[in-house]
């Protein structure tokens, strides 16, 4: 297999992975998340701890695309190809802190099984806790998802790569997910409405696609970097990546 058309395969499968594993791993926790008494239940809960295992798997993901992506964006971009890179490992940061703080959790739920405690103090930590996931599902797959979307599609729309239409869902898809999670942040209306919906699935659409396109076709052609033209004398011109 060419180079390029492994790395191709390797991105597509994982957005792929980090598609399946944000959805997954989200109806486990949906016990912990959903339930302010679900740090008075009994013991560990494997569905929930399940959830943590996937979103650290979609933490990882994360960091892939951006790893695997960039020595053939940097070609053309290097400061933005790096940008997407640093903002992907940013993104899966934020995920991991939300991790934590499901797990910190069910950790509460075990002391209480095991030594008791004041129920209203646990339950006040434990909505403290869920709270700070739900923050950082907004800002890592909310705010800062959508300043990826647009560097990667704007990268990919530039160096021709894939079918030109995908890279415009993205350029449409990325601003439109700041947009409405900005809105989230200021109180317009909820994380988990359908106006929130809509406005984050034009991301999932581009991904989705792009995925597919790279685990199917490949790149278009071996990435070259339009670091020289020829102009129609037959010289050669520098250009600026």
């Amino acid at each position: 297999m060419h180079p390029t058309r492994r790395t191709a395969a390797l991105v597509g499968v994982f957005f792929v992975v980090a598609a399946v594993t944000a959805v997954v791993a989200l109806a486990f926790y949906q016990p912990a998340l959903a339930d302010p008494e679900y740090v008075l239940g009994a013991g560990a809960d494997a569905a929930v701890l399940t959830g943590v295992a996937l979103e650290v798997l979609l933490a990882a993901s994360v960091v892939g695309t951006g790893v695997a992506l960039y020595p053939v964006m940097s070609r053309y971009g290097r400061a933005t190809a790096l940008g997407y890179a640093l903002g992907r490992l940013a993104e899966a940061l934020v995920i991991l802190v939300g991790v934590v703080a499901v797990l910190a959790v069910v950790t509460l739920r075990q002391v209480h099984a095991t030594s008791g405690g004041d129920p209203d103090a646990l339950v006040t930590v434990a909505r403290g806790l869920v709270a700070v996931h739900d923050a950082t599902f907004l800002v890592g797959p909310g705010l800062i998802i959508g300043v990826n979307t647009t560097l990667l599609a704007w990268l990919v729309r530039r160096s021709g790569l894939v079918a030109g239409w995908i890279p415009v869902v993205g350029l449409v898809g990325g601003p439109l997910v700041l947009a409405s999670s900005t809105a989230v942040l200021f109180g317009a209306y909820s994380q988990v409405s359908p106006v929130a919906g809509l406005g984050a699935l034009p991301v999932f659409v581009w991904e989705m696609s792009l995925a597919g396109y790279l685990l199917l076709r490949g790149f278009r052609s071996p990435a070259q970097a339009p670091e020289a033209v020829a102009e129609p004398s037959g010289r050669v011109a520098a250009t600026v990546a």
